[in-house]
């Protein structure tokens, strides 16, 4: 059984509206590997919920809620994360 089909929708994490959350489904395979590793060890991993909690005023970076904290990514690196809703 295809794990993506329990959502229904899948979208990239730049995508999400404000106080929005979704659960994370994958990584791009075409995203830097170090980056990929970086985000994997702050808990961006398959499964874990999150929210998005600001953009910046031109749109770059945004803040989500992770794990209990907040982090900020980069549009381009939030793009690179497949989430379902």
């Amino acid at each position: 059984m295809d794990e993506n089909k329990k959502y229904d929708s899948i979208i990239t994490l730049d995508q999400l509206d404000s106080d929005q959350e979704a659960t994370i489904v994958s990584f791009n395979n075409k995203g830097d590997v170090e980056l990929k590793r970086h985000l994997l060890g702050m808990g961006f991993v398959k499964g874990a919920r999150i929210k998005l909690e600001k953009v910046a005023p031109l749109g770059d970076p945004i803040k989500f809620r992770l794990k209990g904290y907040s982090v900020s990514l980069r549009k381009t690196e939030a793009k690179n994360i497949q989430v379902g809703l």
